[in-house]
C-alpha cells in the first residue's frame, strides 16, 4: 500500500526541488596560494559567468558519488574525499527553477589540477573570488573555512605534501591555507611532535640542508 500522511496525500502529491551537488575543490597552488576550481558556467548569454563544479543528483545516487561524478565528469579529475558542508535552500537562488545544493569540499594537490587548466577551467585564488554564479561565492567561503579548522592543529590532515618535507615547507602550506604569516616558533613547537622525523636532510640544496619529516 502507498504511503499516505494523515492528510491522506501521497509524496508525489507535494512540489518536490531538484537537488544539486556543488564541490568546492581547493588546492594550494606555488603562486596563488589557497584557490578553487572555477569552470565556465554552460548556456546562452553567460559566456563570463564561472561557477563551481556541480551536478544534479540521480535516483539511487548518494550526495557523495554525485560530488565525485561532478568532479570526474565536469573536469576530469578524481577527487579524495568529498567532504559534505551545508545544505543551501535559498527561494531563487538559481535561476532554473527550484534546486537545492547541497555544497561539498574537496581537496587535492596541485600537480592533480595544474595539468587540466584550459579553456573554461582556471584556478582563482580564493581571496580573489567574487561574483560567481547562483551562490557559489558562499560554498567557497564555506570551504575555506572548513578547511582552516581542519589545518588548524594537525600538519597536513588533506596530503597537500608529498611523503617527506621539512618543517619550511609545512609552514608555508599552513600560511597558505590560512592567508597569513605564523609565528615560526610557535608554529614549529606545536608540529614537530606531529611528526616523524626521518633522520635525513633535503638533497641538493646550497647551505645547510633542513631536515625531512615525514606524518605520523
Amino acid at each position: 500500500m502507498d504511503y499516505e500522511d494523515t492528510s491522506g496525500r501521497a509524496l508525489t502529491d507535494y512540489p518536490r526541488p531538484s537537488v544539486a551537488v556543488d564541490v568546492a575543490l581547493l588546492t594550494v597552488a606555488p603562486h596563488t596560494g589557497l584557490s578553487v576550481l572555477l569552470i565556465k558556467r554552460e548556456g546562452r548569454h553567460l559566456h563570463d559567468a564561472w561557477q563551481l563544479p556541480g551536478t544534479f543528483l540521480h535516483e539511487g545516487e548518494t550526495l557523495a558519488d554525485a560530488a565525485a561524478r561532478a568532479l570526474r565528469v565536469k573536469v576530469g579529475v578524481d577527487g579524495f574525499d568529498p567532504l559534505q558542508l551545508e545544505v543551501l535552500d535559498a527561494p531563487g537562488r538559481d535561476d532554473r527553477g527550484w534546486v537545492l545544493s547541497v555544497a561539498h569540499l574537496d581537496v587535492v594537490p596541485f600537480d592533480r589540477l595544474d595539468v587540466l587548466i584550459r579553456d573554461g577551467i582556471r584556478l582563482e585564488p580564493v581571496r580573489a573570488v567574487q561574483g560567481l554564479a547562483f551562490d557559489h561565492d558562499r560554498i567557497v567561503e564555506l570551504a575555506v573555512g572548513q578547511l582552516r579548522r581542519e589545518y588548524a592543529h594537525v600538519p597536513d590532515p588533506r596530503l597537500l605534501l608529498g611523503e617527506e618535507f621539512t618543517l619550511l615547507e609545512l609552514q608555508r602550506l599552513h600560511e597558505a591555507v590560512a592567508g597569513e604569516a605564523l609565528p615560526k616558533d610557535t608554529f614549529r613547537r606545536s608540529m614537530q611532535a606531529q611528526l616523524t622525523d626521518l633522520g635525513r636532510t633535503q638533497p641538493g640544496v646550497v647551505g645547510k640542508p633542513a631536515r625531512l619529516f615525514g606524518r605520523r
